[in-house]
């Protein structure tokens, strides 16, 4: 599963299972049934933390998703405690 893969080898998993896309934002890619898969996230410290998700038919994501996972970023990184989900 991709998310092992992420979990095992974090910001040096490449193409074709990730890729950064820009603003410290990187993508997690899946294709199932002629439709991409897209998991938008970054690292805060050894964890990947997820932003924004979506498919799309196209072979790149969308600017905007990109734009809005960097605001996310941004929103997670002033108050790290209040958008954590801890499973302990």
């Amino acid at each position: 599963m991709l998310f092992d893969l992420l979990a095992t080898q974090g910001n040096r998993l490449s193409r074709p299972y990730a890729a950064p896309l820009s603003n410290k934002i990187y993508e997690l890619r899946v294709r199932w049934q002629n439709v991409n898969y897209r998991l938008l996230y970054f690292f805060h410290g050894g964890v990947a933390a997820v932003l924004a998700h979506g498919c799309t038919k196209e072979a790149r994501v969308d600017p905007m998703d990109i734009a809005r996972a960097a605001s996310r970023r941004t929103r997670f990184l002033a108050d790290p405690a209040n958008h954590t989900y801890n499973t302990k």
